[in-house]
């Protein structure tokens, strides 16, 4: 049975946990019906009970529901939905999943499939920056094997960090000072890439010590106009996992922030980008150089910090450029004011070396006040299932200062109570009371290498 959609049009969203409520509350509130694909796990979570329509695609595990893009918008089509949104993760950065929809006549909340193979492919990402003349360390083509990587170090330099072309994660990464170090962990790494991705090519870049992990928010309409909506700092990271985010980036000098958004909309200007994405660098503090890392062909998780500087619904964005209510955006319409903050609150036990820690939450009583925003599909009673990645929130601040963000932040994660499951909490308190996080003098190795050994320390162990 085919339903038939509003004038409005209808949204399918193929995602689930706060990504999937976050577009769901967005559709409604441009007068679109959302129709929410669920797993068997997810079918009486907040997100399918605050859809106007929830359909199970199958059983919990995500091979079987949320990674069956065949099954998704068969889904799509029989509910009569018009646009598919696929939030973060899952199938959002696939080819296949836009294809399809295409192929159906749903319109695809995000990039062309071209787009998506395009940027996705890490050798094919790093030609493109090439072309447009975007800055990037010395790095190589395809590495044959391990022969022909302690040739291709020898002349870029050590320390090295090998990467995988077919995804990014960490998957696939090895950082090498010296040629015995990367001998011995080559054939590794390209296992790791292999059973991560189905692809086991890599290839090798420079590797820079000493780094932030900054990022531009970018939105293009498929003609060659792309404008930026500010940059974000996420360089506090475990194991290549993300975990803080601010925007803007405090450590930038306004003249390497200008050329930091031109750099980015050149780059997906050059490929007539279509909807959001972000261009991923790392920045050399010292030299004050940055140079390319990736293309997420995505929404991403930390959005809302570029959303609480601008004022700017990214959400919302997307689909209104996707059903063609807006042509474009107007880059001297987006100003930014003030610093967020955004912490991942994720379901792992600190005290088990992060171990994942599903089960039902007995206690939510999430944080709220002013410049105070938390994303989630939790709530009191509600089942963290084993079955998917374990952040069960976001935490966003706002304040007019870094530093009065940053004791709105403090303030915050005293007083979200989560009880039931074991958290990350409170290693987050840690993290905002450290002195170098108070000064903004972290980078990307400074979590592992400097805080979680005192944190370590701390707990006895």
């Amino acid at each position: 049975m085919h339903d038939t959609p509003p004038a409005a049009g209808r949204l399918f969203v193929a995602n689930r946990g706060e990504i999937a409520l976050r577009a769901i509350e967005a559709a409604q509130a441009l007068g679109m019906e959302a129709v929410l694909g669920v797993s068997a796990a997810d079918r009486d979570g907040l997100g399918a009970r605050t859809a106007d329509r929830a359909v199970v695609l199958g059983p919990a595990q995500a091979k079987l529901s949320y990674l069956n893009a065949g099954l998704i918008v068969h889904a799509a089509k029989a509910t009569g939905c018009t646009a598919l949104h696929p939030g973060y993760g899952f199938l959002s950065e696939r080819a296949e999943l836009a294809e399809l929809c295409e192929e159906e006549g749903i319109i695809f909340v995000g990039p062309t499939p071209a787009s998506i193979r395009q940027v996705g492919d890490k050798l094919s990402a790093r030609a493109m920056a090439k072309r447009a003349k975007v800055p990037m360390t010395s790095g190589s083509d395809a590495v044959d094997d391990v022969d022909h990587a302690l040739r291709i170090a020898a002349t870029i330099g050590y320390p090295v960090i090998t990467k995988a072309s077919a995804g990014g994660g960490g998957r696939g990464m090895v950082v090498a000072h010296t040629p015995e170090e990367l001998a011995s962990a080559f054939d590794g790494a390209v296992t790791t890439a292999r059973e991560a991705f189905g692809d086991g090519t890599l290839f090798i870049e420079r590797y820079v010590e000493v780094a932030r992990h900054i990022e531009v928010q970018v939105i293009g309409d498929g003609k060659g106009g792309v404008v930026h909506f500010g940059e974000r700092d996420c360089s506090i990271q475990r194991r290549y996992q993300k975990m803080i985010e601010e925007a803007p980036a405090a450590i930038l000098s306004p003249p390497v922030r200008a050329r930091l958004h031109k750099a980015a909309v050149a780059l997906l200007a050059s490929i007539d980008y279509r909807n959001a994405g972000t261009v991923e660098f790392l920045y050399d503090a010292a030299s004050e150089d940055f140079f390319f890392m990736e293309v997420n062909a995505r929404i991403q998780v930390e959005h809302p910090v570029s959303e609480a500087i601008t004022g700017t619904d990214l959400i919302q964005a997307q689909l209104k450029l996707a059903t063609g209510s807006v042509d474009s955006f107007d880059q001297s319409a987006i100003g930014t004011h003030g610093h967020a903050i955004e912490a991942r609150i994720i379901a792992e036990d600190p005290d088990r070396d992060f171990m994942p820690s599903p089960g039902r939450i007995t206690r939510w009583d999430p944080p709220a006040g002013e410049g105070v925003r938390v994303d989630s599909a939790m709530e009191t009673g509600a089942m963290v299932p084993p079955y998917y990645d374990s952040m069960i929130a976001k935490l966003i601040v706002h304040g007019t200062t870094r530093e009065e963000a940053v004791e709105r932040m403090a303030k915050a994660l005293d007083t979200f109570l989560i009880e039931g499951i074991a958290t990350n909490i409170p290693l987050l308190k840690v993290i905002v009371a450290h002195p170098d996080f108070r000064t903004n003098t972290i980078n990307t190795r400074w979590l592992e290498t400097v805080l979680l050994p005192q944190f370590r320390a701390q707990q006895g162990r």
